[in-house]
């Protein structure tokens, strides 16, 4: 069977690697940075640039004259909104074609990971664990099924089989008919893309927070949010739930299941301000 590697140089269609993240990133993150680096690094990208100042004038961040610079969006919104509206404008255009693969239609994988990254980020903010860190992995968790998806579309018979018949969850059946699962190929995808192990860790460990050495809160808010997605209607598939990897998830994160139904009406309630925002061109 194909390595890792090897099925990710079989996506020709694969968007090219993000690459400002890697220097956006560490400035985002801390409050005293240079907001004239920021600008400089999202400006030399117009299809960015565009986007970022379209979010920031929208009735969501709405707040008095239109924003016609970056350096205003900056002052304006601050560096933890500016975080947010770049990662999902940069991720977007990666996540929102159709999957045939795992019988995913356009948009799907988009939506699904804003719901994930929205949930992700309430259940950090309770926690105590970065909310923009969490919002970058939790975004980014299912990218490796972007890879995937044209393997998987090839053995669609077999999919459906070991899904419906046996049901198997999707991490299982991509490892029996691959070899290789998306949680593996997503976190190698990042790791060509030069992000922070951090963010690497939690999207290989997504479905096993406690294996994600020295980052397992970090990957447990993923993998909660991930849940509670699934839970409210924004999944896809087929989704077993891993009572495993929950008592895992409860006892990093010191959360009960009793928790669940709250941060479900939470995320309905930021997904409506946040849905429309963020399904960018």
């Amino acid at each position: 069977m194909p390595t890792v590697d090897e099925y990710i140089s079989a996506v020709h269609h694969l968007v090219p690697a993000p690459v400002l993240l890697p220097q956006l990133l560490p400035l985002l993150t801390r409050p005293d940075s240079d907001s004239s680096k920021i600008v400089d690094l999202i400006s030399n990208n117009q299809s960015l640039t565009a986007n970022v100042l379209r979010v920031c004038n929208s009735a969501y961040y709405g707040c008095g004259s239109q924003i016609d610079n970056l350096q205003q969006a900056v002052t304006r919104i601050g560096f933890h909104q500016l975080y947010d509206i770049v990662i999902s404008v940069t991720t977007s255009i990666s996540l929102s074609g159709s999957q045939t693969g795992y019988c995913v239609e356009e948009n799907g994988l988009w939506e699904h990971s804003i719901a994930v990254a929205v949930a992700a980020q309430l259940i950090a903010h309770d926690v105590q664990v970065d909310p923009q860190v969490v919002f970058t992995a939790a975004i980014l968790h299912d990218v490796g099924k972007i890879v995937l998806s044209p393997a998987l579309d090839k053995v669609l018979d077999k999919v459906v089989y070991e899904t419906d018949k046996s049901g198997s969850s999707s991490l299982g059946v991509e490892t029996k008919l691959l070899g290789v699962n998306h949680a593996e190929v997503g976190a190698r995808l990042l790791e060509r893309w030069k992000l922070p192990q951090n963010l690497i860790s939690a999207v290989l460990h997504h479905h096993r927070p406690s294996e994600a050495k020295g980052h397992e809160r970090l990957a447990a808010c993923v993998n909660l949010g991930d849940a509670v997605a699934y839970f409210m209607g924004y999944g896809y598939g087929n989704f077993s739930l891993d009572l495993k990897a929950s008592r895992e998830t409860s006892e990093i994160l010191y959360l009960s299941s009793e928790q669940v139904p709250h941060y479900m009406t939470a995320s309905f309630e930021k997904l409506k301000q946040v849905k429309d925002l963020y399904h960018l061109k």
